[in-house]
């Protein structure tokens, strides 16, 4: 009992770290609490049956799901997924002996989202695999499936107008990430498609606030920004207007009129096959 009591203290003192924005001191206050979280024989993967037993085990979940958005204030990603690695057993595993978390949803969103932004596709997939439906019902965790589907149509505009209904500033955080890569990839989709563009059209195409904005992004890109037009660099793609970029490589023709003869003797042999 000394030794749930003593964690339920250093409990107490994080979230009042917390509520005070004191970044280095929770950082020092959770390592502490983990080592007393160790001494509690209920947790993972010994599980001891005792009267406090449930009590034990929603201290660590709660302890754990503070940790995971701690690293996301904090902005580093590793613990973030480190953390998160040993809240998915409660959220798994442990799920029966405990009560249904308020948190898990949009926690489970949350790891989803950083999968998304880094593009582990594949991961993304397994892990929602094993979400239980009630879980993935929930609007947290359907925005981001939502917006997995958007990404793989090419809807990037919905993508980009993501984040101004973002449930909290956690998702914002790794929503700005994605839509910093959105942009990138819609700015280098414009290069190809044009050969100039209007400021005033740029600003709703790249999804940025205001022409001046849209300005500051053009020349970051290499981009020429005169008469209030945007004039693309010439293929090359990103920054291959600024100094040092590699030269466009010529255009190459290609034998339009052998490739479709090629094709269609191709389909005529398959035909005699079948």
């Amino acid at each position: 009992m000394a030794d749930l009591s003593a964690a339920q203290s250093g409990f107490a003192q994080l979230q009042a770290a917390v509520s005070k924005g004191d970044l280095p001191s929770c950082k020092q206050l959770l390592s502490r609490l983990k080592l007393e979280l160790t001494k509690l024989p209920a947790l993972p993967p010994v599980y001891e049956q005792s009267a406090n037993a449930q009590q034990q085990l929603e201290l660590a979940r709660q302890v754990l799901e503070l940790a995971v958005l701690l690293a996301v204030r904090q902005g580093d990603e590793a613990a973030f997924e480190r953390n998160y690695a040993q809240l998915r057993v409660y959220y798994s595993d442990a799920r029966g002996l405990l009560p249904p978390s308020p948190q898990e949803a949009a926690l489970t969103g949350l790891n989803l989202l950083r999968l998304l932004v880094a593009n582990r596709i594949a991961e993304f997939h397994t892990e929602l695999e094993v979400v239980p439906e009630e879980v993935r019902a929930a609007p947290e965790v359907a925005h981001v499936v939502q917006l997995e589907q958007w990404l793989m149509e090419g809807a990037y505009n919905k993508v980009l107008a993501a984040r101004e209904s973002a449930s909290s500033d956690y998702y914002r955080h790794f929503l700005d990430q994605l839509s910093s890569t959105v942009r990138d990839e819609v700015a280098s989709c414009s290069e190809r498609a044009y050969e100039s563009l209007s400021v005033a059209d740029a600003v709703g195409l790249l999804m940025l606030g205001s022409e001046a904005e849209v300005e500051a992004y053009a020349r970051e890109h290499g981009w020429e920004v005169a008469g209030g037009r945007i004039t693309f660099k010439p293929a090359g793609g990103k920054g291959s207007g600024k100094e040092g970029g590699t030269a466009a490589a010529p255009a190459v023709a290609l034998p339009a009129l052998e490739i479709i003869g090629h094709c269609m003797n191709y389909a005529r042999e398959i035909e005699r096959i079948v």
